[in-house]
């Protein structure tokens, strides 16, 4: 009956314009809020799920590194036979990681070389990221890289282009001392092709075959960066890193792909919760102006109340109604924000309306994913902000005494 009751107000005609003015405009601040939030944050979400395919053809969903404090560590063959036949485990690569510096006549580069092996496609998306060239890592007497699209302009050259090879140095573990001639090993490499992936990536990496690298580090047969592991389905990934934990001990770190990435993660999330609350200030103003328009419908319903309270409504039933009424202003504003804002997100995604400025990143849209926990945080901030603002004005009217002489 109160939602009736608020639902014949904001229908009714009033006495004076400006309540019916500022009641619209409350409405329409609340509809453009509510469609903001849900149009940026679906945004965000296409964009957080576009950086995290990108970091997932990189990363393994789940990695054996070494304990902390050492660079290497050491896996036997039975050990790699249990981790590859461990329950969920779909294939495994094994890895072997140094930093290089890769030298082209007067051009340098300090990189990342890593050595993989042949399952490294299976475990890995990379492969589908080469532009130029093509994705061959060569063996240990003839070497191939991949290089990474910032480190093959760093270097001066085009892959599958290059006429010379490169040079690639890499610190001789055999040493005496760092300062001495033999503090670094070198040897030369063709370019095979390039890939472009995500600027981290492109900028550091090169990508080449494990015994080459193991050669020039001077590692044991048995010695290894990391061995990087791909699942049958993510949905196991805490099942297959405890078992691997309790198969391997604690001097070994398993790393989920999240783990490998945490700070990346933990940044988008507080990103999204910052835009979250900025957008939610629209919220805010919607609910000051309907403040107004709930104060002045108080006093322009004054004959109406004293009518009710001579009828026997209490205080209580006063608030609710105009209560209602707040609830029926933040209803109509809302639903037609989220509506709207669903109806731009579907075209957004059927035909690419919006696109990217600059044409340099690896999609020419934005990029939209409407997640149903974003509807359910908006749907609970306007609900909650409409209570909020719609108490302070009901409380007064349900406290003021009105008589039918007033």
């Amino acid at each position: 009956m109160t939602l009736l009751f608020a639902w014949r107000y904001f229908k009714a005609k009033k006495s004076t314009n400006a309540i019916n003015i500022i009641a619209w405009i409350s409405v329409l601040a609340i509809s453009v809020g509510a469609a903001a939030l849900i149009l940026v944050l679906s945004v965000f979400n296409g964009f957080e799920d576009l950086v995290k395919s990108l970091y997932a053809d990189f990363y393994a969903d789940i990695r054996v590194a070494p304990a902390k404090n050492e660079k290497f560590l050491k896996l036997t063959s039975a050990q790699l036979q249990a981790i590859k036949g461990t329950i969920g485990v779909k294939q495994m690569s094994l890895i072997a990681e140094e930093k290089a510096v890769l030298v082209n006549e007067d051009f340098q580069s300090i990189i990342y070389l890593k050595g993989v092996d042949e399952a490294y496609n299976q475990v890995s998306g990379l492969a589908k990221h080469v532009g130029k060239g093509q994705f061959g890592i060569g063996d240990t007497e003839k070497p191939l890289l991949v290089l990474g699209a910032g480190v093959e302009n760093a270097v001066g050259i085009t892959a599958g282009m290059n006429i010379t090879p490169l040079t690639v140095y890499l610190p001789n573990r055999s040493a005496a001392s760092l300062t001495s001639m033999e503090a670094l090993n070198s040897y030369n490499a063709n370019v095979s092709g390039s890939f472009i992936l995500q600027q981290d990536f492109d900028n550091k990496y090169a990508i080449t075959n494990i015994g080459f690298v193991k050669y020039m580090l001077n590692l044991g047969p048995d010695e290894y960066s990391s061995v990087e592991v791909a699942l049958n389905s993510v949905d196991l990934t805490d099942n297959v890193k405890e078992d691997l934990q309790k198969l391997l001990g604690s001097n070994y770190s398993i790393e989920t792909r999240y783990q490998q990435n945490q700070s990346l993660y933990s940044v988008m999330q507080i990103e999204k919760w910052v835009i979250y609350g900025i957008l939610s200030l629209i919220l805010v103003v919607a609910a000051f102006n309907m403040i107004g328009a709930l104060t002045m419908l108080v006093l322009e319903k004054q004959k109406d109340i004293a009518v009710l309270k001579a009828m026997g409504a209490d205080n209580s039933y006063i608030q609710k109604i105009f209560l209602s009424e707040g609830f029926v202003l933040a209803g109509i504003g809302g639903g037609s924000g989220i509506l709207l804002a669903v109806a731009i997100c579907l075209l957004q995604i059927k035909f690419k309306l919006v696109k990217l400025a600059g044409g340099s990143f690896i999609i020419d849209y934005y990029p939209v994913k409407m997640v149903p926990a974003d509807f359910i945080l908006v749907i609970s901030t306007i609900v909650i902000i409409a209570l909020i603002a719609a108490w302070i004005p009901s409380r007064k009217a349900s406290l003021q005494l009105f008589t039918l002489k007033s």
